[in-house]
């Protein structure tokens, strides 16, 4: 059942909400629009997802995952986790899923140097929009923008590598300019601390 070719894939997307199919499209090059149909339609009668049409003014048809689809979180999580030990520097031909960052993310809380943190960042990444909210031992990761958010950071999929990975810190990806901040300019520093690789 999960096993197929891009299945784990599009569960990791829907991981951070409901999805048009477009949007599943657009997140995962080389795809192809007939493997997409034919893998969403498998994952609906197994299941793991559903469509859903959003009220109005929206009305869109998104996919979305089921409780037993949600319950996949722990074994994407499992298998980044095992993952990131074997990944070195990235290959100009490798694409970067934006998206799987913020799955990360949920993986990459310390919630032991978060105590006391309440905060909202609002993370804008070629195009698309991301929430990472933190409240004190708990964080929680969306597609979508941050309602009160501390701080909203503009930035390229590199620089959110280079963050990710600790290559740069918060001060120089400002400072250099591949990270633009409207807001409180100490929340990146405040969230790179929280989610340090190390």
């Amino acid at each position: 059942m999960i096993g197929d070719r891009w299945t784990l894939l599009l569960v990791r997307e829907l991981l951070l909400g409901p999805k048009r199919y477009g949007d599943l499209l657009a997140a995962s090059p080389g795809i192809g629009t007939n493997l997409l149909a034919d893998r969403l339609r498998e994952m609906e009668t197994e299941g793991l997802i559903e469509r859903v049409t959003l009220p109005p003014p929206a009305g869109s048809t998104v996919y979305r995952l089921t409780e037993g689809g949600a319950e996949l979180e722990t074994v994407v999580r499992a298998i980044g986790r095992w993952g990131s030990r074997l990944m070195g520097p990235r290959r100009p031909d490798e694409h970067l899923s934006v998206g799987a960052y913020f799955v990360a993310f949920r993986e990459r809380f310390r919630p032991e140097r978060a105590v006391g943190l309440r905060e909202a960042y609002e993370f804008r990444v070629d195009g698309r929009v991301f929430e990472v909210r933190v409240d004190g031992q708990t964080c929680t990761t969306s597609e979508g923008s941050a309602n009160g958010s501390a701080a909203v950071f503009t930035m390229g999929a590199e620089a959110l590598d280079q963050l990710f990975v600790g290559e740069v810190t918060a001060a120089q990806a400002i400072a250099d300019g591949s990270v633009q901040v409207a807001g409180d300019a100490g929340a990146l520093t405040r969230f790179q601390d929280v989610f340090a690789a190390v």
